[in-house]
Parts: C-alpha cells; structure tokens; sequence
C-alpha cells in the first residue's frame, strides 16, 4: 500500500518523459519526421493535444511529488 504513490508518480515522471521527447524543439511536429515546416504556425490538432498533455503531466508530477513527501 505504501508503494502504490512512488507506483503512480514514476508511471506519470515516464508519460511525462516520453510527451517531452515527442515535441521537437522551435519546429512542428511534420518537421521532426521529414515533412516541411519552414514557416512559425500556431499549435493546431495532434501538437496541441501533444503540449495540453504535458502540461497536465507536469501537474500531475508535481502534485505526485508534493503528496510523495508528504506521505513520508
């Protein structure tokens, strides 16, 4: 029982990980498997999707860590 926090929190620090890595750095998401991009556009569809889920497992994380500390 006292392992299921640690359980979720790694879980949650491995998704958050793998969204980082997703995201190419300064281009879009068609960029960073051989497509164009040579111009700045707004996040639309699956990189918008992609950025919200980071953000809301970096929450997560944080909160996950808070009550980790908390706990022990």
């Amino acid at each position: 029982m006292k392992n299921i926090p640690v359980i979720i929190q790694s879980l949650i620090s491995v998704t958050l990980i793998i969204l980082i890595l997703i995201q190419a750095k300064g281009v879009g998401l068609g960029r960073a498997w051989g497509g164009g991009g040579e111009f700045y556009k707004s996040r639309r569809g699956v990189e918008k999707v992609i950025f919200n889920l980071t953000v809301l497992f970096a929450v997560l994380f944080l909160a996950s860590s808070i009550l980790n500390i908390i706990l022990a």
